[in-house]
């Protein structure tokens, strides 16, 4: 098995090597002889020398105040370059076949024409058109390297591909070495942790950056291969305007519970995502400029241009006028002058880039020229189809209090009563009777509070925009249909011209088991129909619903109310769009984003799909082209695949055996977390909880309130915090527990007929194994001998019991014999790390015990938060 992982591993030396050299020109030969001695100790210890173990940790216990910091980021820098190693072998040339699969659209078309199915391919065509897959960037706080080392990650990438290519020079050769070592010298001379907390504008340009790096890049490049491949199955190419994958973006437009965005930052997001958009396109019509020197053209483009002798460049030269009078005008918008909106001059919606960009493709097409349009040229135009004029559609989420609260204000100044103190059928009638009225609710003299207008501006923002430049409006803590109408009056007071998509997100466990209901009430609503237009997406929230219950029960309640969600829509003739609020963490809905989709209920997919993507894993998806095609067509095969081959409906005893693993779940999981007085000052004490909040991180508070205490700590830190100490507890408590009690009462090989059979239980002990895998109870042990008082080390050590519960459990039913034994590639991934996270988790223990007892020096902080950083990228997910 090693000698598959050869190139892997050498190029994982290499780095490692180069890094060493670095390593030992700064901080010389006994200082890397020291690093190399803890990482061959944490080998052997994790082999079970109790030996080595207790010299690695004397050897920590050590280590200078003042050696601190370089001894965290050797470690951290090496599972950084491990990282970028086994990345570039997901994409290398010589990547073997257990870690690339073949490509994912080709083997399901293959499944399609030729297998059972036998579709005809002018109805894969169809739903190929059809597909609308909305992947949501979101800022969440899990991104921890910076983006400055990100940039050298990624040429670092490109090294490894270069030094693949067998007609390379000595020279050539040469070179390429020396850049590496380049790179890897100025990733260790570079901070790892940023010294100020991203803005949120910060974060929408993180995204940006992204995008303007990789998927300006991929997304043509993927629709060339898509396209290609339906050709050779079904003889027709992909029409130029199908772009089954669109972005949206949070960043910049999330505003739950984060003061710091505001509707001034709002704005100037929306202006710098323009800009952005702006460059990127002149750059393309320059290029276009320069290629289309032809003669030829048809009588449309001729009675446009008139008798000259260049025809396309006229139109081209006139679009590039106008993409430059736009960044000027956005250029004066952000150094905040008013300049004249002369839209008709701008570049400000698709249609004022599609219509020239169609008319020259066309004419190329009539005139004999496919070879030409197809090129560079149609390239543009599916960059247009799928990013637009703003390349993201920004979200606008705010919790459904805050909307409440602003209507409140104004039917308390009216005299009206206090709008939060109604029924909800009171609610209701008079939010319909205010937007059925043409006279507007809010007085223009009404001086609102701070908060209120916050609101109001906002949904004033809203309402200047071109529709095409947002996605969304989120509603968090969504419980009712006055929640969304509320929002729909909002939007109407502020003079908002459009029919803004209003979407619900339905949180808790009691939320979602509610949500039907909301919506069907909705829907017997004529004004609301009317507003809606046959189209609904409502948001299910993944990271909130396993805090409150666990994985298990949240997962069920999840399952339940997008079925019951598909017969309200279907029943009320409505197109449903469900939009999954996934983290990058197991416990946060993260995993496999293929076989997560798979395993959604049938008919909930239905061409339609929005998810969102955050932190983290926006770098590690789609931060390198070559990966983002990859991940493209992950996501399009599988929503193809769900639409036109949904998995079948669980059987009824299947259904009743999960709701009582669901049941189960929830109690043991919140005997724990909400009702043992012990599990507080436990949590707080194994894991570095409270140092988070000193990391610069995100924009975003980690708390929702500042006085609050686990209940109200975010889902982010709250998954964070845990895998820091290597228990990973969100992602299974619960679990093990339920499951032990089903095999208790006679249901294994029921539960092992739903394993093999039911792609949605099959995910979920598939996301067990693998947390159960990456859990280290020893280590967590470690963290509890030294940070958390004995009278709390019971707690610990049922925790432990509940984990060891679980993984037995697994084993059982899948009848392995050890965890991820059918997924080797990932076991080797998490095998390969181990010497160099292992130390670090001992090291930062070690570096919470002296900020805890000792006065804290900038050493002390640095070096501990340089370990959370390492940890964080050793498991590839923080939270």
């Amino acid at each position: 098995m090693a000698d598959m992982y050869a190139q892997l591993r050498a190029n994982v030396h290499l780095l490692g090597s180069v890094l060493g050299e670095t390593i030992f020109a700064e901080q010389g030969e006994e200082f890397l002889n020291r690093i190399e001695a803890v990482r061959k100790l944490s080998k052997a210890s994790r082999n079970g020398d109790d030996d080595a173990r207790g010299q690695m940790l004397a050897m920590l216990a050590e280590l200078p105040d003042h050696e601190l910091v370089p001894f965290a980021s050797a470690f951290n820098q090496f599972l950084n370059l491990a990282n970028i190693a086994e990345q570039h072998h997901s994409i290398s040339r010589n990547c073997d076949e257990l870690v690339c699969v073949p490509d994912p659209v080709e083997q399901l078309l293959n499944r399609l024409l030729k297998g059972k199915a036998k579709l005809e391919p002018q109805h894969i065509q169809a739903e190929l058109e059809k597909l609308d897959i909305d992947l949501v960037l979101t800022a969440h706080p899990t991104e921890i390297t910076r983006r400055t080392l990100i940039k050298k990650y990624t040429h670092l990438i490109d090294c490894l591909s270069e030094k693949e290519n067998p007609q390379l020079s000595r020279l050539e050769k040469k070179r390429n070495q020396l850049r590496i070592r380049q790179l890897v010298a100025q990733i260790w001379h570079t901070d790892e942790i940023r010294d100020q907390r991203p803005t949120p504008v910060d974060e929408a340009q993180w995204g940006m950056a992204t995008v303007e790096a990789s998927l300006w890049q991929a997304v043509p490049e993927f629709l060339r291969q898509l396209s290609e491949q339906i050709q050779e199955h079904t003889g027709a190419l992909l029409p130029p305007h199908v772009a089954p994958v669109k972005f949206s973006s949070w960043m910049g437009g999330d505003r739950d519970g984060n003061p710091n965005v505001t509707a001034a930052v709002t704005e100037e997001v929306l202006l710098r995502n323009r800009l952005t958009a702006t460059r990127l396109y002149l750059e393309e019509i320059n290029l276009l400029h320069s290629e289309l020197s032809m003669s030829r053209c048809d009588d449309a483009l001729r009675q446009e241009v008139g008798e000259v002798r260049e025809p396309y460049r006229v139109v081209l030269k006139d679009l590039k006028k106008r993409l430059q009078r736009t960044q000027e005008y956005l250029e004066q918008r952000l150094d905040g002058y008013a300049p004249d909106n002369r839209c008709n001059s701008l570049i400000w919606q698709r249609s004022d880039l599609l219509t020239p960009l169609e008319l020259i493709y066309h004419s190329l097409l009539n005139s004999g020229m496919h070879l030409i349009a197809n090129g560079s040229l149609l390239d543009t135009i599916r960059r247009v189809h799928c990013f637009g004029c703003t390349l993201v559609r920004v979200d606008i989420r705010q919790s459904s209090d805050r909307h409440a609260d602003a209507i409140a204000e104004a039917t308390r100044y009216l005299g009206l009563g206090d709008y939060n103190h109604w029924s909800e059928e009171e609610k209701q009638a008079f939010l319909l009777r205010e937007l059925s009225n043409r006279r507007p609710l809010l007085p223009h003299h009404w001086q609102a509070s701070e908060e209120t207008q916050e609101v109001l501006d906002t949904c004033r923002l809203v309402g200047e925009q071109s529709q095409e430049a947002l996605g969304s409006y989120v509603i968090s803590m969504a419980a009712a249909p006055s929640d969304v109408l509320a929002v729909a009056l909002l939007l109407k007071e502020c003079d908002c011209p459009f029919a803004l998509p209003i979407v619900p997100l339905f949180e808790t466990l009691s939320d979602l088991d509610n949500a039907a209901s909301v919506m069907q009430s909705l829907f017997t609503i004529d004004w609301y129909l009317g507003y809606c237009r046959g189209r609904q997406q409502v948001m299910i929230g993944y990271s909130d619903s396993a805090k409150d219950a666990g994985v298990m029960a949240a997962s069920w309640a999840q399952y339940r109310a997008q079925e019951a969600l598909v017969e309200i829509c279907r029943s009320a003739d409505v197109a449903l769009t469900l939009f999954h609020g996934r983290g990058g963490s197991i416990g946060r809905g993260g995993g496999p984003a293929h076989q997560a989709i798979l395993s959604q209920p049938p008919g909930s997919v239905d061409s339609r799909l929005r998810v969102t993507e955050q932190g983290e894993m926006i770098r590690f998806k789609f931060g390198v082209p070559q990966v983002a095609v990859q991940s493209l067509a992950l996501y399009t095969s599988a929503v193809l695949e769900a639409t036109l081959l949904p998995p079948p409906a669980p059987k009824p005893e299947w259904r009743a055996l999960f709701d009582e693993i669901a049941a189960t779940s929830v109690e043991a999981y919140r005997e724990i977390v909400w009702h043992d007085e012990d599990f507080v000052p436990y949590f707080r004490a194994a894991t570095p909880e409270q140092e988070l909040a000193a990391l610069p991180l995100g924009s975003r508070p980690a708390k929702r309130r500042a006085d609050g205490g686990v209940e109200s700590l975010r889902a982010i830190p709250w998954i964070f915090a845990w895998t820091q100490n290597r228990l990973n507890l969100p992602a299974w408590l619960g679990a093990g527990e339920a499951l032990k009690k089903a095999v208790e009462a006679g249901h294994r090989d029921t539960m092992r007929e739903m394993f093999k059979q039911w792609p949605l239980f099959s995910t979920r002990l598939s996301m067990l194994e693998m947390v159960y895998a990456k859990a280290e109870p020893n280590l967590a042990r470690y963290y509890e001998q030294i940070l958390v008082p004995s009278t709390l080390h019971p707690l610990g050590e049922e925790l432990r019991q509940r984990l060891q519960t679980g993984i037995d459990c697994i084993l059982d039913l899948t009848q392995e014999q050890s965890l991820m034994e059918l997924t080797p590639w990932s076991k080797e991934s998490v095998a390969l790390r181990h010497p160099y996270i292992d130390p670090l988790n001992f090291l930062q223990a070690e570096l919470l015990r002296r900020c805890r007892k000792e006065n804290d020096s900038a050493e002390l902080q640095q070096a501990l938060m340089i370990t959370i950083a390492g940890i964080a990228a050793g498991l590839r997910n923080t939270g």
